[in-house]
C-alpha cells in the first residue's frame, strides 16, 4: 500500500523547495531543477523514501 502517490505530494506543494541562493548543498542530490530562482525537489525520490520511512516506522511501533 503506498502511503502518499505523486499527485498528492504536487497537491501540497512539496515539490517547491529554498531560494536558489539559500540552499544547502547537503541537499544537491534531492533536488531535481531550478525554477523561477527556486529549487524544485525530486518527487520520485521522495516518494521512496517516504515508504522506506514509512516501512521503518511500521515495523519500529509493531
Amino acid at each position: 500500500m503506498a502511503v502518499a502517490t505523486i499527485r498528492q505530494l504536487l497537491d501540497s506543494g512539496v515539490h517547491f523547495g529554498h531560494q536558489t541562493r539559500r540552499w544547502n548543498p547537503k541537499m544537491k542530490r534531492f533536488i531535481l531543477t531550478e525554477r523561477s530562482g527556486s529549487h524544485i525537489i525530486d518527487l520520485q525520490q521522495s516518494l521512496q523514501y517516504i515508504d522506506k520511512t514509512y516501512d521503518y516506522v511500521k515495523e519500529t511501533v509493531a
